[in-house]
């Protein structure tokens, strides 16, 4: 939902049966094919040493997804998935609206609904993951922005003034407010919304690059009192979390998993978590058969950045937002993905700063992450992620960086260094380590002319490199072995 200024200061059972049964889909439904690199895709958690719950595929292996957001400004074309791709990033996050949905009451647009399906169909070709956003800014298209539907924006006939400096304060206007707290609490627009994300998951249902659904982006509700105050602010995100938000989710899960068991669903938190106010969410049950799948998908935005403010390393941000962001998917055992995060331009020191500290701090808390947003600008302007001439955009480049996608085994210390491209990956052998590949992304911005790989730590590793993609397995390793797999540039 960038950017964002400082006004915020502080169907039916036996289809869902049918599909529960059914074996996961190895390829689209669409007739496309994943890639021989495809990313793992995600069937279960696993619960690591430090006591994260982790994303994981059938074998066991610890998963961890990078990716970008698209789709809020223009249509996603298959070159945007191949190039996503070809950088070694594993996830899309897809914003998609409601009002494009279903543009009219009871009127679904069909060209939408296939724009959706195609977009996932190049994900199951490039062999990439989606998390397909129901997005809002400013509730909807009533107010000049995007999300609800404006036959579902009802204003009580109160005001509305937009901020031509600072959009965000639009949330705090009268009529939007009103707009929310119908959207929570009407039988008829409760009903429309949950049929909306039915059919959404209907069409997309059985593609292989699926991941699943961020629910609702960055919840709001009404304020009561001055909803400037930052005091009213906290009463008001407590309680639409502790009452119409999850209301809300619980009503769209179940409508989901009407048609789709096997998707994952992602709550969001307000925006408060990224002042290091802690959620106040309870868990939620998933209806599907097995395994619950449900995730938690906050973002790591700081005020003051988005407010234009270069970064202040000495502020305090992110180790607020780790205290902040972890106590809630640890109660509830629930893996973590970064819906959104970085400043909207990192060439001053502070930003660039922010970038490195924050690709260093989500690796303790998250199963994976989508930078805010893949689109080219000079440098990097408009939270663009590359420059102009289409390379990682000044101080944005760590978001490029080799990360190890699924480890089989127990993931430990990973770091890389962009002055000499060495990459390292410590982890410990698990039962299983001798018989599954670990698998290295190798980004062409980091290795343009390939890269070695070297294992220290058990004999008779097995290595394999091609097409951006380092597999490493250990036959040799016993369980509770400490490995370490380091990757250098290949020099001509």
């Amino acid at each position: 939902m960038r950017p964002r200024r400082a006004a915020l200061t502080l169907l039916s059972f036996v289809l869902a049966l049918s599909t529960a049964l059914l074996p996961e889909a190895p390829a689209s439904a669409a007739g496309g094919t994943a890639g021989a690199h495809a990313v793992p895709v995600p069937s279960r958690t696993v619960t690591t040493p430090d006591g994260r719950t982790r994303l994981a595929d059938r074998q066991g292996r610890v998963l961890t997804l990078h990716g970008l957001n698209l789709g809020k400004t223009g249509t996603v074309t298959e070159r945007h998935v191949a190039r996503l791709a070809a950088e070694g990033f594993t996830l899309l996050r897809l914003n998609i609206q409601w009002q494009h949905v279903e543009p009219a009451r009871g009127r679904y647009d069909t060209g939408y609904l296939r724009y959706l399906d195609r977009v996932l169909g190049w994900a199951d070709r490039y062999g990439v993951l989606v998390l397909v956003d129901w997005h809002q800014d400013v509730f909807g298209p009533a107010f000049g922005h995007n999300g609800i539907p404006a036959w579902a924006t009802r204003t009580d006939g109160l005001p509305f003034e937009p901020d031509p400096d600072d959009w965000f304060a639009d949330y705090f206007q009268p009529a939007v407010q009103a707009a929310f707290t119908h959207l929570y609490d009407d039988p008829d627009l409760r009903a429309a919304q949950a049929r909306a994300y039915a059919r959404v998951a209907t069409e997309l249902r059985g593609h292989r690059s699926l991941l699943g659904y961020d629910l609702f982006n960055e919840p709001f509700g009404p304020v009561p009192g001055d909803p400037t105050d930052p005091a009213n602010q906290l009463a008001a995100s407590v309680a639409l979390e502790q009452g119409r938000l999850p209301a809300m989710y619980r009503r769209l899960i179940r409508a989901v998993r009407t048609v789709d068991q096997r998707a994952w669903l992602f709550v969001e938190p307000t925006v408060l978590v990224g002042q290091g106010v802690p959620t106040s969410l309870p868990g939620f049950a998933d209806p599907r058969p097995g395994a619950d799948r449900i995730g938690y998908a906050p973002h790591f935005y700081d005020t003051a950045v988005e407010a234009g403010q270069d970064w202040d390393p000495a502020g305090g941000f992110i180790e607020e937002y780790e205290a902040a962001i972890t106590g809630y998917p640890a109660a509830h055992r629930l893996p973590v993905l970064v819906g959104e995060w970085g400043p909207p331009r990192a060439t001053t020191p502070g930003n660039a700063e922010l970038i490195q500290r924050q690709v260093r701090s989500m690796p303790g808390f998250a199963t994976g992450w989508a930078m805010w947003y893949d689109c080219d600008a000079p440098d990097g302007g408009g939270y663009c992620v590359r420059g102009a001439d289409g390379r990682p955009a000044p101080g944005k480049e760590p978001a490029f960086a080799p990360y190890a996608r699924a480890v089989a085994g127990t993931p430990g210390s990973e770091s890389y260094a962009p002055a000499t491209g060495e990459y390292r990956l410590q982890l410990t052998a698990g039962r299983a380590t001798h018989r599954t590949w670990t698998e290295i992304t190798l980004p062409a911005t980091a290795y343009p002319r390939g890269a070695r790989v070297r294992v220290d730590g058990t004999p008779e590793a097995v290595v394999r490199t091609a097409d951006g993609l380092a597999r490493v397995r250990l036959p040799a390793a016993r369980p509770g072995t400490t490995v370490t797999v380091t990757v250098t540039p290949r020099q001509l």
